[in-house]
């Protein structure tokens, strides 16, 4: 399983998968088998998450990304431009939810979770949602990189002796 430092977005989008997995085959022995499955299904009763919606560890991670997303924005001209590029996109994606209260990151994360629904249904992708895909991936490759450095500091040779 991939750890919340190593690639947040990834952590993120791995439990909603196994949230996933689990609604459609909470009663299969395998999904008791595997402790990570086993304690996601556990969040999810208690939670009262067994139809749907994510888990709170998911969403806590989900409000990390974006105060992360919200500092960049603020702090990294390149990833200010990114961002800015995909502002229309970004539009058409909130106009779509449900949820008007939507962060940004969670927009993009569930944008990301149905591309890949839709490719294991091996539905047709059009041209513009593969672009709008690549543009959403970038930027939060570029959060999880920003993640990933304020979780795992480097240390200079004296330190490490120490």
């Amino acid at each position: 399983m991939i750890s919340k430092a190593d690639n947040i977005a990834e952590y993120v989008l791995k439990i909603w998968q196994i949230e996933d997995l689990i609604r459609a085959f909470h009663d299969d022995e395998a999904m008791h088998q595997n402790a990570f499955m086993s304690e996601i299904r556990m969040m999810m009763e208690r939670e009262g998450k067994m139809e749907k919606g994510h888990v709170a560890v998911s969403m806590v991670a989900v409000s990390e990304m974006q105060d992360l997303h919200e500092e960049l924005y603020r702090e990294d001209a390149s990833y200010r431009g990114a961002w800015l590029q995909l502002m229309p996109a970004m539009t058409i994606l909130k106009a779509k939810t449900d949820r008007p209260t939507m962060s940004d990151m969670e927009i993009c994360l569930t944008f990301l979770y149905e591309i890949m629904l839709l490719r294991m249904q091996k539905k047709d992708i059009s041209a513009a949602t593969t672009a709008t895909q690549q543009q959403v991936s970038q930027l939060l490759r570029h959060i999880s990189m920003a993640y990933y450095a304020d979780h795992h500091p480097i240390q200079d040779d004296n330190q490490a002796a120490i």
